[in-house]
């Protein structure tokens, strides 16, 4: 809040306040038939009552700064937003650019990370695999193949087996 702005809420406050004093004269004076007592406690109102508007004026006007203000700050909030954004979208491109100069022409490489969960488990199905193999541990249905022998094998958007050709597409996964 600005200065303008309490100082005109506190001024017009006050003169509000004070008007209570000449208006209780006055009503004192005019239960008396006082006239001229009368006649001096409405100009003392008046003037409090001038002095209460133009301290509202004041505060109008320090609203109005803060408005203005808080639309600048909030301007320069989102250009500061907006030039972060365009920095990260620069950032992602000369990513992206990199890796397609590594990428080293047509082929496509995708790089697959896996978690300690994920290395617990693949040599827990390894050993499984390699029990299978050996036919020691699992009872083997005779037309079954042994799960290291198996090829991969993808799937369509509309779920049927789907037999790929070489598309010069590499999968690195490191383990």
């Amino acid at each position: 809040m600005q200065t303008k702005t309490m100082e005109g809420l506190i001024g017009a406050r006050t003169n509000m306040e004070m008007l209570n004093t000449p208006f209780r004269v006055f009503k004192e004076a005019r239960r008396k038939g006082d006239t001229a007592m009368m006649e001096r406690a409405m100009g003392y109102m008046s003037e409090f009552h001038e002095d209460a508007y133009e301290y509202k004026e004041v505060a109008d006007e320090g609203m109005k700064e803060d408005v203005e203000e808080t639309r600048k700050i909030a301007e320069e909030q989102r250009e500061e937003m907006i030039q972060n954004r365009k920095e990260e979208r620069e950032e992602q491109q000369k990513k992206l650019e990199e890796e397609r100069k590594e990428n080293k022409g047509d082929k496509i490489v995708d790089t697959v990370e896996i978690s300690e969960d994920g290395k617990v488990l693949l040599k827990e199905n390894t050993q499984t695999a390699d029990a299978d193999a050996d036919g020691t541990d699992v009872e083997t249905d005779a037309s079954a193949k042994p799960k290291a022998d198996l090829e991969p094998v993808f799937y369509s958007s509309a779920g049927e087996v789907k037999q790929l050709e070489n598309t010069g597409v590499d999968v690195s996964v490191s383990v």
